[in-house]
């Protein structure tokens, strides 16, 4: 990698931890409380806690077991695009990397025996298999990033689980309606992975990934961009217990911009833009789902 400015220690660490990415973890978290309080008419606050902190914790240990693993099987080269890494860059060693992660992974656990009193044995094979998908995204034989289903793993464990589960921690029920949601949200979790494999295409083909992007090229990938975009606006329109849908309408001009931007050839270090508006505009979906859950239904 090109030789960075070494930072402080905790610039150091916040670089590993891959604070921006939390964003992709918080909002379908969100959006499951915001569903659960339509329902119910109240949270249950000391589970949406933790229920936040269970998945930040997951989510940080990811980023840091990513960081280290990378850098061990040669996949962060001088060529890369995206932001530096702390193992690549030698401003940690990939031992300390990966101890973090553990480390975040145990808390994620604890937080997890505490879930599991509220939620019962129902949780618990969503709670490990989350752990599992964490630590399985660039670790042991076979890393989920290195291979073409990094897509449907994000929009299982970042949409479907983490709406569903944490309607369920909430309600302790579950409906169709709370899944389609997630399916909606994963969407865009999806995309977002997408947008990074697009990025890297070369540089992972180099180092032997076989990821969703190389497997469908890049006009494909960006038909499929598009779909993951537009298609999660009707589908949450649909919900039941919206009182309004209109308001959700107001995403399709971002997503058009979205979408026009990358067909129009956006390449390399732009991506990096292209990327974090994409997890925006996850976020504003959500901001919207709540806003058509508070508004009164029409007439």
């Amino acid at each position: 990698m090109p030789e960075q400015p070494t930072p402080p220690p905790l610039a150091r660490w916040l670089l590993a931890a891959r604070p921006k990415t939390l964003p992709l973890t918080l909002s379908p978290v969100i959006a499951g409380l915001a569903l659960a309080v339509a329902a119910t008419g109240a949270p249950a606050v000391w589970t949406a806690l933790a229920t936040l902190l269970a998945a930040v914790a997951i989510q940080i240990g990811t980023n840091l077991h990513n960081d280290a693993a990378d850098f061990e099987r040669g996949t962060d080269t001088d060529e890369r695009l995206g932001p530096p890494r702390a193992t690549a860059q030698g401003w940690l060693t990939a031992r300390q990397v990966k101890n973090a992660a553990h480390g975040m992974f145990a808390l994620a656990f604890m937080l997890g025996l505490a879930l599991l009193v509220r939620g019962g044995w129902p949780i618990l094979p969503v709670g490990l298999a989350s752990l599992a998908a964490g630590y399985a995204y660039t670790g042991g034989p076979r890393p989920i990033a290195y291979g073409p289903f990094g897509e449907v793993y994000a929009l299982v464990f970042f949409g479907v689980a983490a709406v569903g589960g944490t309607y369920y921690l909430q309600t302790l029920t579950l409906d169709g309606s709370t899944l389609v949601a997630g399916a909606a949200l994963g969407c865009l979790a999806s995309a977002v992975l997408l947008i990074n494999n697009y990025r890297d295409l070369e540089t992972d083909t180099a180092a032997g990934r076989r990821t969703l992007c190389r497997v469908l090229g890049r006009e494909r990938a960006r038909v499929l961009y598009a779909l993951l975009l537009l298609v999660p606006i009707p589908l949450l329109m649909l919900l039941d217990p919206l009182h309004v849908s209109w308001p959700l309408l107001a995403a399709l001009p971002f997503a058009a911009l979205l979408i026009r931007r990358l067909w129009r050839g956006t390449l390399g270090p732009a991506l990096n833009e292209q990327l974090a508006r994409t997890a925006q505009y996850q976020a504003l979906l959500v901001g919207l789902l709540i806003l058509s859950l508070l508004l009164p239904a029409t007439a």
